[in-house]
């Protein structure tokens, strides 16, 4: 079995080395055919969502650096206390040229807060590249095995119709000679358009079923399917598929969202701590003193802080929205973790019951169908029963052998449903 763990995307000239794999000669070795780790890797390598969702985490790794930063400096200029009667600037001592420099600094830990919530957003992104992945692969699964069913659906429709195309042609011979009557010609013709009409439906479930994996595998989605049934990776034990959903991405993603939305409460709670900054000015003076002296130049230093004395409309409300914002971001985590379980919960069962129908159908019903058809077959040749007998006892063959088919794959699907749910390690 192929194993996804550390999984690089492959560059053009090496994808169609890494398919090899997954792609298996026909028999005559004419043909590629693709089987269902072919199709997954081909997936992989084709999910812009899962890559997006990584270039958000790296787009808010980069930002919480610059969260975590102290505003830019400013640069002050100016020139006061010009006259306005004549502009002299050496006429009166105090015209002034002043250049100075402020940094401010936010309130509290506010920048510390700021940096955790962006690393916080990174892993909500981390988790969400997480689960697509494993969205995408159960996916393929789910799709693969279906379009394996109506393959493996049609091939078994038209084994059958062989038959009824031989029985339709003893029938009417037998007409011809008078040993049945216009009855049966027309219930085996009848018989013989409703095959051909389900094997139109299956063509048309496959044709569905090959568009929607061209979402992921393109043109790899027409290639013919590999004949051997896909396999999947073992289940673990029910208890290890309930304790792994603690560590599912999808609640990964909501318990890094919390994490994001306390910090934010903790950034509102730093607003009602003063913010300050701190300046340095040179003040150029011109003209001279009326001793002939140059005028002394000047230097100035200044505090400002911010006055958080009036919180009830800014301070407080925003407070208040943070918390019931960590509050929702919580009970939607809760929501998360319940709709896993009843997943779990329903997948689980409808796997195991598949098993037990899947080993009544191999022991027992698909031995006494193929034996029911076979006992009719020559009950009617030799007179014993009735044409309508027959029919039913050979469409019933394939009603069961369709059944079991569709029992194999529909329990490989919550198969591939638990192990999504599993987390599996690609």
């Amino acid at each position: 079995m192929f194993h996804y763990r550390n999984f690089v995307r492959p560059t053009g000239q090496t994808l169609a080395l890494l398919l090899l794999p997954g792609l298996a000669l026909l028999p005559g070795g004419a043909h590629a055919a693709l089987d269902l780790d072919g199709a997954i890797l081909i997936a992989l390598d084709n999910d812009p969502a899962s890559a997006a969702s990584r270039a958000s985490a790296r787009a808010y790794s980069e930002s919480a650096i610059a969260e975590g930063q102290l505003p830019d400096p400013m640069l002050k200029t100016a020139l006061v206390n010009v006259p306005v009667d004549d502009f002299d600037i050496d006429s009166e001592p105090m015209t002034q040229l002043q250049l100075g420099v402020e940094q401010a600094f936010p309130r509290g830990d506010t920048l510390h807060y700021r940096q955790r919530r962006a690393e916080s957003l990174a892993s909500v992104e981390e988790a969400n590249a997480a689960s697509i992945t494993l969205q995408t692969v159960r996916d393929v699964r789910r799709y693969f095995l279906e379009l394996y069913y109506q393959v493996r659906a049609a091939a078994i429709v038209a084994e059958t119709r062989k038959l009824f195309t031989q029985l339709v042609d003893i029938t009417q011979a037998q007409y011809g000679s008078g040993r049945v009557n216009q009855q049966d010609v027309l219930h085996a013709s009848l018989e013989l358009a409703r095959l051909d009409d389900r094997a139109t439906r299956i063509a048309t479930a496959a044709d569905e079923n090959r568009a929607a994996l061209a979402k992921w595998l393109d043109t790899a989605a027409d290639l013919p399917l590999a004949e051997r049934f896909p396999e999947l990776p073992a289940l673990p034990a029910k208890a290890q598929l309930e304790s792994a959903l603690l560590e599912h991405p999808v609640l990964q993603a909501e318990t890094a969202r919390v994490n994001a939305m306390q910090q934010g409460t903790r950034i509102a709670r730093e607003q009602f701590k003063p913010g300050w900054s701190a300046g340095i000015d040179y003040r150029k003076r011109f003209g001279e003193n009326p001793d002939g002296s140059n005028r002394s130049d000047m230097m100035a230093a200044m505090l400002n802080v911010e006055l958080p004395l009036f919180t009830g409309n800014r301070q407080d409300r925003r407070l208040a929205a943070s918390i019931a914002e960590t509050e929702a971001a919580e009970l939607r985590r809760d929501e998360k973790l319940r709709e896993l379980r009843r997943m779990l919960a329903t997948d689980y069962a409808d796997w195991q019951r598949l098993g037990e129908r899947a080993a009544l159908y191999e022991a027992k019903l698909l031995r006494e169908a193929r034996a029911n058809a076979d006992a009719s077959l020559h009950a009617y040749q030799s007179g014993v029963t009735e044409f309508t007998t027959l029919m039913r006892a050979r469409i019933t063959e394939l009603d069961v052998r369709l059944d079991e088919l569709r029992i194999h794959v529909d329990r490989a699907r919550s198969q591939a449903n638990l192990l999504y749910l599993a987390g599996e390690d690609l």
